[in-house]
């Protein structure tokens, strides 16, 4: 996928390394095995270090999302960053084919929310994912850019297999078909949670296991960033998954919808802030999220339908 001019060199693997605090026994002067414990900890530790945000869709003057290795590697290290499913998916990419995983990514439809459900039909190419093969021939599937459902660790591709997510929440991949989408019933895997074991299982997304190439990318990412239909050009999100220090494991998340701050520790999610005024969003960007935006960034949301009054 990347090129001689923007892959990430080991000491940008390291850099990037030492920011998401993975443990030592990772580092790369251990030389850790490549295998499935080494991949939960990057899953891990990546959507903990990095919130899913698209602030730089709305606290900017001209809305242009750069998916090359060094400037999502320069982005993401500093003033508490991260970014939206492309970005963030698509640096963990370059991460894992540096580390020497034999990693590639594919396109996802999914299904929208309404009132905070998926349903209905699956849309057109929106998301994407990263497949991950193991010497011995296992599969499996890394989403680090899905948001606040997405996946706290890496998913086998086995049908109907059963994964604990976030508190009571259970995650499974379910290789089937997508009747309303395709003629001849070729198989996907579908994404499915449900929030407890005696609620109905609901499909989020779907994938096949076509790897796709980087202009592909770019023209879902144009779509997703600049189109009036895509629901990132006109809703700011943010969620950071909050890690146990010193562990592997994922216990909550904290979110901002528009001007809403909210807080899951496992179970119900509860509001905790509501900013009111651009000065009240961008204290709680600081002291909920460790974001800091700059001057120029602050200035690139006046007139937009996001801005809140000042």
């Amino acid at each position: 996928m990347a090129t001689n001019a923007d892959k990430l060199t080991s000491d940008h693997i390291d850099q990037y390394l030492e920011y998401i605090e993975i443990a030592q026994e990772f580092k790369i002067a251990q030389k850790p095995e490549l295998n499935i414990a080494f991949l939960t900890a990057l899953h891990v530790h990546h959507i903990a270090a990095f919130p899913y945000e698209n602030l730089s869709l709305h606290y900017t003057q001209k809305v242009n999302i750069n998916l090359n290795a060094l400037a999502l590697h320069r982005k993401f290290l500093q003033n508490g960053r991260g970014g939206y499913c492309m970005e963030t998916s698509i640096l963990f990419n370059y991460v894992l084919r540096a580390l020497g995983f034999r990693a590639y990514l594919t396109g996802a439809r999914i299904r929208l929310r309404k009132d905070g459900v998926p349903q209905g039909p699956y849309s057109g190419w929106r998301h994407i994912v990263n497949i991950i093969t193991f010497p011995d021939g296992s599969r499996y599937s890394c989403d680090v850019g899905f948001g606040g459902d997405g996946p706290t660790k890496p998913l086998p591709l086995v049908s109907g297999h059963i994964v604990p997510n976030l508190g009571s929440q259970e995650i499974r991949l379910l290789h089937d078909t997508l009747p309303e989408h395709l003629t001849e019933g070729q198989k996907v895997w579908i994404y499915q949670y449900r929030n407890s074991t005696d609620k109905p299982w609901n499909s989020f997304y779907a994938f096949a296991e076509n790897e796709w190439a980087p202009t592909e990318f770019d023209a879902v990412n144009y779509w997703a960033s600049t189109h009036p239909d895509s629901f990132q050009t006109y809703i700011m999100l943010i969620v950071r998954f909050l890690r146990t220090p010193g562990s592997d494991e994922i216990y909550g998340k904290v979110m901002l919808v528009n001007g809403e701050v909210k807080r899951n520790l496992g179970g119900k999610t509860s509001v905790v802030l509501s900013c009111r005024t651009e000065e009240e969003r961008v204290k709680a960007l600081k002291e909920m999220f460790n974001i800091t935006l700059t001057d120029e960034e602050r200035e690139g949301i006046r007139g937009r339908s996001s801005e809140l009054p000042s």
